[in-house]
């Protein structure tokens, strides 16, 4: 059985006339920069979430840039975020001179531990990064109640969690700033690269779009220092292409996770969803023991894997600055040597799922 862990090639073919007729008519009009379909996008987007302005991007770790430096953050500020999670989170905060602060997180969740993050404000703190790791927020009542009480922003990367929800409202309209990737095997994905901000605020949306456009106001003329962050002309169009059809995506992949977890036994650590809020299913992601050895009896059964994430953040070379060593943070270094994410998407079969589950159970 041959097993694809995004099937994007499954997902073209079932969408192709739609992608090719909104692919042909950038081609036609040839308005491959800020055309016509990144401005529909952006609306239908923010029907589809509920924020007020959404502002495409060229990638989801621009799209954090972007959310920093519409909250102006400066050199020596400190932004809390978690230690397992992809690079660009804290990638983009040390981009800007400002210091990656880290919590541990949740074993449950994977996300950051809401209940530590009081404990690491100081005067130097000027905002939360909560991550929605593999599509599920992260708790975002006590976050938003820090936020609130010691005058912080709150900028939520949800790369991996587009269409998910916090108490029936979508994670891209949460905090201050919301951003999402469009990285084609992200839930909701282009073919290329892109991404997007979103936010309620209109001052920050502004300056957003101008900052996108080297902080452009009118041509060539520079309010601020910005970066050449666009979403090219046919992305929008293929997102515009697909948007339609992700509700019932969203659905798919629910059903998928549901039988996962029906059929895993043998003592493997299924994901858990907290009750307030739903999950996008950016990744399905089980706890192993002897993962290396899992690992490859899946492979020579044809059942790709990937392992999202062999080493946390503060452990990473490029980060040695900061001086973090081993056991700062326990959890996400447990967490770290033993996840082992399975094919998530909203086509695979019925016996794709039962032959994962089944080899899982063998080993």
């Amino acid at each position: 059985m041959k097993i694809d862990f995004a099937n994007l090639q499954t997902q073209y073919q079932k969408y192709k006339l739609d992608i090719d007729a909104s692919i042909h008519s950038v081609l036609k009009q040839s308005n491959y920069i800020m055309g016509d379909q990144v401005k529909q996008l952006e609306g239908e987007l923010s029907l589809f979430t509920g924020a007020k302005f959404t502002i495409t991007c060229s990638n989801g770790s621009d799209a954090l840039l972007l959310a920093l430096m519409a909250i102006d953050i400066k050199p020596g500020d400190e932004i809390i975020t978690t230690p397992f999670t992809f690079i660009s989170t804290a990638e983009s905060i040390a981009s800007l001179k400002a210091k990656p602060i880290f919590v541990d997180i949740e074993r449950d969740t994977f996300n950051i531990d809401a209940n530590q993050i009081e404990a690491v404000i100081t005067e130097k703190t000027k905002a939360i990064m909560p991550v929605s790791l593999f599509g599920q927020p992260a708790d975002m009542q006590v976050i938003q109640n820090i936020a609130q009480t010691h005058n912080l922003k709150v900028i939520i990367d949800g790369a991996q969690s587009f269409g998910s929800k916090y108490n029936d409202k979508m994670d891209s309209n949460l905090g201050d700033i919301s951003i999402t990737s469009f990285f084609p095997s992200k839930p909701f994905g282009c073919y290329g690269d892109g991404g997007a901000v979103f936010t309620n605020n209109q001052e920050y949306a502004e300056k957003i779009k101008m900052l996108r456009v080297h902080g452009q106001d009118k041509r060539y003329y520079y309010k601020y220092l910005g970066i050449g962050g666009r979403l090219d002309t046919i992305q929008a169009a293929i997102l515009k292409a697909k948007l339609p059809y992700f509700k019932n995506e969203l659905i798919e992949r629910e059903n998928i996770a549901k039988k996962y977890k029906e059929l895993i036994k043998n003592d493997i650590e299924i994901p858990i969803v907290k009750s307030n809020r739903t999950t996008s299913w950016g990744q399905y992601t089980i706890r192993v023991k002897n993962r290396d050895n899992v690992q490859k009896i899946l492979k020579d059964k044809n059942i790709p894997t990937a392992i999202y994430y062999p080493i946390p953040l503060h452990l990473q070379e490029c980060f040695k600055y900061l001086n973090h060593k081993e056991n700062n943070f326990s959890v996400a270094e447990e967490t770290s040597k033993c996840v082992l994410s399975l094919p998530m998407n909203a086509f695979l079969t019925e016996d794709n799922i039962s032959y994962i589950a089944k080899t899982l159970n063998d080993i």
